[in-house]
């Protein structure tokens, strides 16, 4: 989408308006467009064509076959100003005050990029969607998925082992390719790689799935694949119309407030879905995975098979030729876990898909806020409303954050607002100043009494023990509690709808009220440990009886504003505090919880991540002369070279900077060869430059990697206190450590 410019924002407070009553039939149309179409399973257009087309791919209920239906449109634009284009089909003029008002139709879709291309040399304010898959959707009203369950779509896993990390290493070889369905298939595919990637194409015709997923399938198995077939010369033909599987731009998927770069792979009318990317998304807010590699991921959420085959990944050639069954069951363990993965991970983003008018594959990757921009974009071209501009930026306080006490505490209670800046809009009626029809905090009213209504009815059928629907009310209510809890965001963020001083307000009363929250738990004897914008962590007064944290809470509640509700939000055996908004959790079941990139970061070396993890668990266990032998011991591993490779590189990824930044020059000289968007495994040598993995030759920077170590535990220094400098001596680095190994030496050669 492009909007050349903003609108100055001149209005000196939010919006505050008491909305007119829209009907529910109006409410369900801008949740989920106005084309009732159900069971739409993907969408492809061709573009090739004047009109365009659209084909729905739609599988009626109780029907294993797919049918297709073909339907005309045209691209559309929408223009502030008025500006004559060729080729215009129709056009027409929106109601209302706001910006884009001139609403342009093409006769085909090289009229439409025409008219792009010269809106964009004229440096021309528009709207658009260059994806002709979203400009149908969101213009024409369609959604997928209507009428279904997440277990109703056929989904495909695949996974492969190779003979190396890289296909374009010598001698590198796909040898085997493991798939399974949802639909109770299962094969292992084995032999000339050849073959294997020609029955892998017969498979998916075969068992037609609409999504094809896999655990880093975007970075690993489909770069494989497709490497090792054009240099095999093996067409994919793995589309619904028998087309070859294609790439796109390198694009970022939104991981809470992050971003991770990928590139999208198409197979028309299916979707491609990396739980890798999933499993982080779903993660944001709970932070229950230290790894995301499949492996703890499946420990993690408890779906690994009591008899799960667990390998070495160096050791899996060898094993191949030793003991092949051994590695099938490895193989076949990694597909089941993908798929019982992805039916955790991915059916908020299914339910979200049956409102957000976009592809399946692209609702997985793509932030809330643009998903909430698309629904307001679709309610207002269909009521005939004229889309406002976004706003200029402008500074307002966020959330409030505090730790007021650090280092080890136990007995820790949570108490939380539920959807605090959602209810503040709702029971303050602040809106956005140029949502001209009110849709705003009606939609996110209706979302928060579906969500109430799928939540219970979950919990109804949970307690019956009907598995399968309360996992489809469990899907929808956390897709709509997702977008629910977005709508703040969206206020402040640069969309078509926004408002920043509607947002400053917001988080405005949202310090009042935590801050209320947290004087009154003081007032009534509790302990404030941490607030967290919309929660406070604390210990209970001295003397309360046990298990009536509930009460107390409720207690508190009831001194807050009208709207406002405070929950309970789970109980603690110990809280491991480090810094505001760093810290691990450990629940009454030994369960781990970790917040903050201080404790775990997907950016450290293996070693440190390692140290972290055993660190943590010996100060849980408040015991912190094991915690110094871990760390003289690691220390010592790196003197002596004996950590390898694998424990001390880092994956790095070539980006347009690697070649051009000074500040990246060693990166560049390491990475020389490589493509933008490929990764590397790198360390840095004794001399400091860095240097490939694979040519690693026993030749690591110690100095470096010990100072790494120290700056590993100097992230504990607030949980350790006085301790610290005993128990964490600083390694010796420049002239003092020279002067260490040139004693050692002669040492040595006295010695002699």
């Amino acid at each position: 989408m492009e909007t050349v410019a903003s609108e100055p924002n001149t209005a000196p407070t939010p919006a505050v308006v008491k909305h007119p009553k829209l009907s529910a039939r109006d409410l369900d149309v801008a949740l989920y467009g106005s084309n009732p179409e159900q069971r739409i399973v993907a969408v492809e257009t061709d573009t090739r064509s004047t009109p365009c087309t659209a084909t729905l791919f739609i599988r009626p209920k109780d029907s294993e076959e797919t049918r297709l239906e073909t339907v005309p449109f045209y691209p559309w634009m929408v223009l502030k100003d008025e500006r004559p284009l060729p080729d215009v089909h129709t056009s027409r003029i929106l109601d209302g005050p706001n910006g884009y008002k001139h609403h342009l139709w093409f006769e085909n879709w090289k009229a439409f990029q025409e008219g792009r291309r010269i809106l964009r040399d004229e440096r021309r304010d528009h709207l658009d969607y260059g994806s002709a898959i979203k400009n149908f959707m969101v213009g024409e009203g369609y959604t997928q998925f209507k009428g279904m369950a997440f277990p109703d779509v056929r989904r495909m896993q695949v996974d492969i082992e190779t003979s190396d990390l890289s296909p374009v290493a010598p001698g590198a070889c796909i040898f085997m390719i493991v798939c399974s369905d949802n639909r109770g298939h299962e094969d292992v595919l084995v032999g000339e790689e050849r073959d294997i990637l020609v029955r892998l194409g017969e498979l998916i015709r075969e068992w037609d799935p609409d999504v094809i997923e896999g655990h880093n399938i975007l970075a690993f198995d489909l770069l494989w694949i497709r490497t090792r077939a054009k240099a095999l010369k093996v067409p994919l033909h793995w589309g619904r119309d028998g087309s070859e599987i294609a790439i796109g731009n390198e694009r970022n998927c939104a991981i809470g407030a992050n971003t991770r770069p990928f590139v999208p792979h198409y197979i028309y009318g299916r979707h491609v879905v990396d739980t890798l990317l999933a499993t982080q998304r779903f993660d944001v807010a709970r932070g229950e995975i230290g790894s995301y590699g499949l492996k703890e991921c499946a420990v993690t959420y408890h779906i690994a098979e009591p008899d799960r085959v667990y390998l070495d990944r160096s050791q899996i050639m060898d094993l191949w030729k030793s003991d092949p069954d051994l590695v099938r069951r490895y193989a076949l363990g990694d597909v089941r876990e993908t798929r019982r993965l992805a039916e955790i991970v991915c059916p908020t983003e299914f339910y979200q898909a049956q409102m957000v008018p976009d592809s399946y594959q692209n609702v997985c990757v793509t932030g809330s806020g643009e998903k909430i921009n698309s629904i307001f974009v679709r309610a207002y071209l269909e009521r005939s409303q004229a889309v406002a501009r976004q706003q200029a930026p402008v500074p307002y306080a966020g959330g409030y954050t505090e730790m007021r006490v650090s280092g080890l505490l136990r007995n820790i209670v949570k108490a939380d607002v539920e959807s605090l800046y959602p209810s503040i809009m709702l029971t303050n009626q602040i809106t956005s100043s140029t949502d001209t029809l009110y849709l705003f905090l009606p939609l996110l009213d209706e979302l928060k009494k579906r969500r109430l209504m799928a939540k219970g009815r979950s919990k109804k059928y949970s307690d019956e023990k009907n598995i399968k629907a309360s996992s489809y009310w469990d899907g929808l209510q956390n897709s709509y509690k997702l977008l629910i809890n977005s709508f703040y965001g969206y206020l402040g963020a640069p969309f078509h709808f926004n408002d920043y001083v509607a947002a400053g307000k917001v988080t405005e009363i949202g310090q009042e009220i935590v801050k209320q929250i947290a004087a009154e738990l003081e007032t009534q004897g509790a302990t404030v440990i941490e607030i967290d914008t919309d929660g406070v962590y604390f210990q209970m007064p001295d003397g309360s009886q046990p298990d009536t944290d509930e009460i107390f809470i409720e207690g508190i509640g009831k001194t807050l504003p009208e709207g406002i509700r405070l929950a309970f939000d789970g109980r603690y055996a110990v809280m491991l505090s480090l810094k505001a908004k760093n810290y691990v959790l450990v629940g009454y079941d030994n369960k781990k919880i970790f917040k903050g990139s201080s404790l775990r970061s997907r950016a450290d070396e293996r070693f440190g991540r390692r140290f972290m993890n055993a660190a943590i668990d010996l100060l849980l266990a408040e015991d912190k002369e094991a915690l110094a032998d871990c760390y003289n011991e690691i220390l010592d591993k790196i003197e002596n070279r004996e950590l390898g490779i694998e424990e001390i590189a880092r994956r790095e990824r070539v980006t347009e900077n690697t070649f051009k930044s000074e500040a990246r020059k060693r990166n560049a000289e390491a990475m020389k060869g490589l493509q933008v968007g490929d990764y590397a495994i790198l360390y840095q040598r004794e001399d400091k430059s860095l240097a490939l993995a694979a040519d690693y030759n026993a030749d690591e920077d110690i100095e470096y990697y010990q100072t790494k170590l120290y700056k590993f535990a100097e992230r504990l220094k607030a949980a350790i206190g006085d301790d610290f400098d005993r128990l964490f001596p600083k390694p010796l680095t420049g002239a003092k450590r020279k002067a260490k190994e040139d004693a050692k030496q002669q040492m040595t050669l006295f010695d002699l």
